[in-house]
């Protein structure tokens, strides 16, 4: 729902995901639309139809990783951090650090991680979790493992938790469950996507996520909340008001990711 194929609007949203079935919903600064300002009129229409704010995602132009737009990056962040501290238990999962200007790589690690720490101090003062959502989209900085051990090295696992998204990591890592597994205690909530052998996006299921393992690992993450936020970035979706009640069982969602509680 994030692409030119919807032009619905967050209670279209509310109402797909509610008719298929979830419990709850992560949505993001470019889906909130008139609710932007709004929170309590979103509280609303989140009780109207039976569903939870698991999370609130946004990212940046400046890929977090610009030192000219920090305090722009976290005065965002505030705005951001504010609006789910209206919502009880609701994160704010900060896209990922991508690269966006030339430059010393290093550098941008050292960037992004200030960013990141800065945003999770804002939110430790809100008494909202803030975590990070590494990505394998175009120019990101966070691809493989060593890119993961980068960033973690300079997070503050205090401050910033993370969000581990199946299909990302499939793209970019040998072994998904060691990744897992090796950070486990920073986990929050778990994006479940799928990938076939070649990278592909695939509908969940079909592609070479082992899923079940994924929520065994999580189950045993300290700081794990039991939300998982299902999507659905593969050619076969389905038009996006139908991909959410057409793709429960298995389970699997479109981009405006609903969620279900394990």
């Amino acid at each position: 729902m994030l692409g030119e194929g919807f032009a619905g609007c967050p209670d279209d949203l509310l109402k797909a995901i509610a008719d298929g079935g979830y419990a709850g919903i992560e949505i993001t600064d470019t889906m909130i639309g008139r609710y932007a300002d709004k929170p309590a009129e979103f509280a609303t229409a989140l009780k109207a139809s039976g569903l939870t704010l698991v999370s609130f995602a946004f990212g940046s132009k400046s890929g977090f990783t610009l030192k000219e737009k920090i305090g722009n990056d976290l005065e965002t962040a505030k705005r951001w951090i504010d609006f789910a501290a209206a919502f009880p238990d609701t994160l704010v999962s900060m896209g990922s650090a991508t690269v966006v200007s030339d430059g010393p790589r290093d550098d941008k690690f050292a960037i992004a991680a200030e960013v990141y720490n800065k945003a999770g101090e804002l939110g430790r003062k809100a008494g909202v979790q803030v975590a990070v959502h590494p990505s394998s989209h175009h120019n990101t900085l966070l691809f493989d493992r060593a890119d993961y051990d980068r960033i973690f090295g300079l997070v503050d696992p205090s401050l910033v938790g993370w969000v581990p998204d199946t299909g990302h990591i499939l793209r970019g890592h040998r072994n998904m469950a060691d990744t897992l597994t090796t950070y486990r205690d920073r986990i929050r909530y778990v994006h479940l996507k799928d990938v076939d052998a070649s990278g592909t996006w695939a509908m969940l299921g079909k592609g070479v996520c082992d899923t079940a393992a994924v929520i065994d690992i999580a189950s045993a993450a300290p700081r794990f909340n039991g939300w998982l936020v299902l999507e659905e970035e593969s050619e076969t979706g389905g038009p996006p008001r139908a991909a959410p009640r057409g793709t429960t069982h298995p389970p699997s969602q479109r981009h405006t990711a609903p969620s279900r509680r394990t």
